[in-house]
């Protein structure tokens, strides 16, 4: 039996007014009020807009498809029902300050990063980094200190980093702005980020987290600590995934001291579009309400829902999907149940043929696929059918390729990481050259290329290519795992840095 989370009742503690809706209340009292409007959008509330598209969507919401007049607020200078629902949601989330975003989590990140680093800082990143922290590094400047997460032989997939690697690279590197960690991963492992946190701050340096998948974690006990409880510096979070908001609303969560929310706000607004998503906006604004005021209880249900799923997924021969037994490494310190990874290695066939043949015969779409998984994620959304309907699914799969089956041994291993030359800024503006991939040993890539399994760049823009790396390129390009990141899809041609040779 699952009790009430002491967490949740401390954040409901908070404050009595999580059940307002500052931001959605306000947009509806301002269309209930009939104003003519002589302001973009020109579709007029529906009004001039496509009659297909109208009736798919409904009025309600082109209602409330507006811009930023003087009664709504201002998401760029918010001092009306915008800083009201952000300071709701800084409360519910534990935070000194909640900064709302409609540029997805890529934004969120991208600014934590420019928050605390200028050009030549470096910074303490895990090697299996989004693609908007290369961006991020691109746009400050700042120059990565690479950190390995721990792989996993069995599963074929990257964990976390450990606290013991963070305490190595910041003896290594004293001078470093930030640590930044992904917490949890898309897999739903946590690592031990408490300990992390308290290893950075020992040296007053700041923790940004990557929380794009970690929203629901705040408000159950069976979850793992969120960055805020981990008393993390910055945490962008992704609301709309896991949280009940639409896609592409976010929100950056902070709490002050080694890091300046002015600093934070000024750059996430630099980074955000001035005709800003009221509809995005007021999701952010009703989801926190759920999460705060029913939270635990739904997350209860899921996760009773999800722990079901996941032993009887394992009652099934051929398929194997991890629960807490994974928990025995430093990187492993805790897990997200509600995240159901499904290993397909033993039927012989792939995690990408899964997902079609799934797709194809069942109508059912997973999160993501790789070389030995599938990953399906259990929200309260789902309810007994659609589990029933994936266990059917799962067990026709299994009819359908038994005769293949087999044991397959998973060898995951990256060579070294490259040395950097120059920084991923330096290299983006370089000039660059398009040569054989074969013949790029030793010069500067300018281009980034990584392989699924375990999603960790090769090399990115800046390092040093070795005969290693192109080793271990070819080896997986043979064993027909997916090789991504390079602009030439037939994998032949990479570009570099160009070469300046003296004039004689």
């Amino acid at each position: 039996m699952l009790f009430a989370s002491s967490r949740y009742h401390i954040i409901k503690g908070v404050s009595s007014m999580q059940d307002q809706t500052p931001l959605f209340s306000g947009l509806l009292q301002h269309v209930n009020n009939n104003p003519i409007p002589f302001h973009i959008p020109g579709h007029k509330s529906g009004k001039g807009m496509e009659q297909t598209f109208k009736k798919f969507i409904g009025k309600n919401a082109l209602a409330i498809d507006l811009i930023n007049i003087s009664p709504l607020d201002d998401l760029h200078h918010p001092n009306g029902m915008i800083k009201e629902a952000e300071q709701l949601a800084a409360k519910a989330f534990g935070a000194d300050f909640t900064l709302f975003s409609v540029q997805g989590t890529s934004s969120p990140i991208m600014a934590m990063v420019l928050s605390v680093c200028q050009p030549g800082d470096k910074i303490i990143v895990p090697r299996n980094i989004h693609k908007s922290v290369t961006s991020a590094l691109i746009f400050s400047g700042a120059v990565p200190i690479f950190v390995h997460p721990e792989l996993d032989n069995r599963l074929g997939i990257a964990h976390g980093i450990t606290p013991d690697s963070v305490q190595h690279a910041i003896e290594e590197h004293p001078d470093a702005k930030a640590v930044f960690v992904i917490n949890p991963t898309y897999y739903g492992v946590a690592a031990d980020l408490k300990k992390i946190v308290a290893i950075a701050h020992h040296h007053q340096i700041p923790v940004l987290v990557d929380e794009a998948h970690g929203v629901h974690i705040h408000f159950h006990d069976q979850l793992p600590l969120s960055a805020m409880q981990a008393g993390a510096d910055l945490a962008a979070t992704s609301v709309h995934k896991l949280g009940g908001s639409m896609t592409q609303s976010s929100v950056l969560n902070g709490k002050e001291g080694l890091i300046s929310k002015e600093r934070v706000q000024t750059v996430l607004s630099m980074l955000t579009t001035t005709s800003t998503s009221y509809l995005l906006l007021a999701s952010l604004d009703v989801a926190r309400k759920q999460l705060a005021t029913q939270g635990n209880k739904l997350l209860a249900d899921t996760i009773i829902r999800a722990e079901q799923l996941r032993e009887r997924i394992n009652e099934l021969y051929y398929l194997y999907c991890p629960g807490a037994e994974i928990l025995d490494t430093s990187a492993t310190f805790d897990f997200d149940p509600t995240k159901i990874l499904i290993s397909v290695k033993q039927l012989g066939i792939t995690g990408y043929e899964a997902e079609q043949w799934l797709r194809d015969t069942f109508k059912i779409e997973v999160e993501l696929s790789d070389m030995y998984n599938i990953l399906c994620i259990v929200t309260p959304g789902d309810g007994e059918q659609e589990i029933e309907l994936l266990l059917k699914a799962l067990k026709q799969l299994i009819l359908s390729f038994k005769d293949q089956a087999t044991e397959r041994l998973i060898q995951v291993s990256t060579p070294p990481i490259p040395a950097l030359s120059i920084s991923p800024r330096e290299a983006f503006y370089a000039e660059t050259e398009q040569i054989d991939l074969s013949e790029a040993a030793g010069r500067i890539s300018a281009e980034s290329i990584m392989i699924y399994p375990p999603g960790i760049p090769i090399f990115i823009p800046g390092e040093i290519i070795t005969e290693d790396s192109l080793s271990y390129i070819k080896e997986n390009i043979e064993a027909g795992l997916p090789v991504q990141g390079l602009e030439d899809d037939k994998l032949e041609k990479i570009h570099v840095i160009k070469e300046m040779h003296a004039i004689k």
